[in-house]
């Protein structure tokens, strides 16, 4: 009786073993996930302005609810072959200029940043088509983690928002 005994108390342990470190690895391996940066962006009073060819640019105030900064590093459309993510800066010679926002756009954690005429905004080079008043044109914005934001801008009429971009671009100012 002790002969059977002893195969069966073996194979229990062992089984007991098992479980356990399966246990253990499943812990150790647990991996942490978070959501992506692009779920805690929201964007309030979305436009560009209408125009006939060239250039124009998006506006909005971009909300982050999130507890981290978040950076958007690009923007794409298909209103236009090319968008920038632009400042407006004083030059050398004290001349209010356009250029690309190095680094791109810095969302702050649980705060807006603002893309206004006269300021940042997203550059639309290269309309695809004319750009009338009422026009909705659809946005992707990527971000440092990679994950994506998208939205949709109706096009106004405005007579502002005419800088002058710091390089050998010309904005048109046909509206």
């Amino acid at each position: 009786m002790t002969l059977a005994t002893a195969p069966r108390i073996l194979v229990i342990a062992v089984a007991a073993l098992l479980t356990l470190s399966g246990c253990a690895i499943t812990a150790d391996t647990a991996v942490e996930t978070t959501a992506p940066a692009a779920d805690s962006l929201n964007i309030t009073d979305p436009w560009v302005k209408a125009a006939e060819s060239g250039m124009s640019a998006g506006f909005g105030t971009i909300e982050n609810s999130g507890d981290t900064d978040i950076t958007i590093v690009s923007a794409t459309t298909e209103a236009a072959s090319m968008v920038q993510l632009h400042e407006t800066v004083t030059n050398a010679s004290g001349a209010t200029v356009m250029q690309q926002k190095e680094g791109g756009f810095v969302v702050p954690a649980g705060g807006t940043f603002e893309l206004a005429p006269g300021s940042n905004h997203l550059m639309m080079m290269d309309l695809t088509a004319p750009l009338m008043a009422g026009d909705e044109v659809p946005f992707t914005l990527t971000l440092s983690d990679g994950s994506t934001y998208e939205f949709t801008a109706p096009a106004k009429d405005y007579a502002g928002a005419n800088e002058t971009y710091e390089g050998n671009m010309k904005m048109d100012t046909t509206t």
